[in-house]
């Protein structure tokens, strides 16, 4: 293990679900920085910074690259204020898209006061990650190793896993956490609020997230889209709110369209009589009343738009840069 390395020997699973605690306004001096979460597809970035944050700010699922742009998640820990930022998987890009998001990533990285390096202990030490550390490896500032998902594998591979990837001696930390039960994430916030630089907060101190309502209404529809049709659908398929209007009676009414490549896409997301996009419009919904706090009309159309993925202006609304 490396220098000031916060984990313990063996991983351990004492620790409850972790919540974070209600910060109140700081009197004295305060502390904030930027922590960018990189790593390959599916290695537990979003549900990480959804565990840190204590509420959702990122979406999750089983396919892989679902996270596209830079998301911010912001969390308070005594008078620090850490502000997560949740990048797209790294990956060898293909397509324009793909070439979008992991440009978005590294630029996430090299933005940071802190990178930290999250890796699927399952998968362990694949062409991925090492791919990721060699890239870290030219970029300043302090890295942290954040081994996931400990819970899936014994001990001594963890433990093994941990002293090969800190073989590069950049990593000043290394965390050993399961994102999706809490446990180890306590320590990895309050590490994380100590290396944060004295200066005032950038945000208030109530707000979670950066990202605009729209923005989150159309990723969590999105969300459920692929939970739905994790096998049926390619990933390119997206969704972007065209409406949201204050109803009178306090609730809102939100119209939102699935782009989707190919006519046989949209009949999929249809499905039969229906069934399956009222599925999927009633699982956002009820999400959306819990996000806003208001009742919610929603409304989904489904369109086929084929060169989606080479539209600019999509790319913009992403938060994307679109690159030849």
């Amino acid at each position: 293990m490396t220098a000031q390395d916060h984990s313990s020997d063996t991983p351990d699973f004492e620790h409850p679900d972790f919540e974070t605690d209600a910060a109140p306004a700081p009197t004295g001096p305060t502390t904030c920085g930027f922590v960018a979460l990189i790593g390959a597809p599916n290695a537990g970035k979003s549900t990480l910074i959804n565990k840190a944050v204590g509420t959702k700010v990122s979406i999750v699922s089983r396919k892989v690259q679902t996270t596209r742009a830079l998301v911010r998640g912001i969390a308070l820990h005594g008078s620090a204020q850490i502000i997560f930022v949740d990048t797209p998987g790294i990956f060898a890009p293909k397509r324009r898209l793909d070439r979008a998001m992991v440009s978005k990533a590294w630029s996430g990285a090299g933005d940071a006061d802190v990178a930290a390096l999250l890796v699927d202990a399952r998968k362990g030490e694949d062409e991925e990650t090492l791919a990721i550390i060699a890239g870290l490896a030219n970029m300043r500032g302090p890295k942290v190793l954040i081994l996931n998902k400990i819970d899936t594998v014994e001990a001594e591979t963890l433990l093994a896993l941990a002293a090969s990837l800190n073989k590069s001696g950049m990593f000043t930390d290394t965390f050993m956490i399961s994102a999706l039960k809490g446990h180890g994430v306590k320590r990895v916030v309050e590490r994380l609020a100590d290396m944060m630089a004295p200066g005032p907060w950038l945000y208030p101190e109530d707000q979670v997230t950066d990202a605009p309502i729209r923005s989150l209404a159309s990723e969590i529809t999105r969300e459920k889209l692929f939970e739905r049709l994790h096998d049926e659908l390619p990933y390119q398929s997206t969704v972007e709110t065209e409406l949201w209007k204050e109803q009178p009676d306090g609730s809102v009414r939100i119209e939102q369209t699935i782009f989707v490549t190919r006519d046989g896409h949209k009949k999929i997301v249809i499905g039969e009589g229906g069934k399956t996009i009222k599925s999927i419009g009633s699982a956002s919904r009820k999400e959306l009343m819990e996000v806003t706090e208001q009742t919610v009309h929603l409304f989904l159309f489904v369109k086929v738009r084929a060169n989606w993925g080479d539209d600019p202006e999509r790319y913009r609304m992403m938060g994307l840069d679109y690159l030849d």
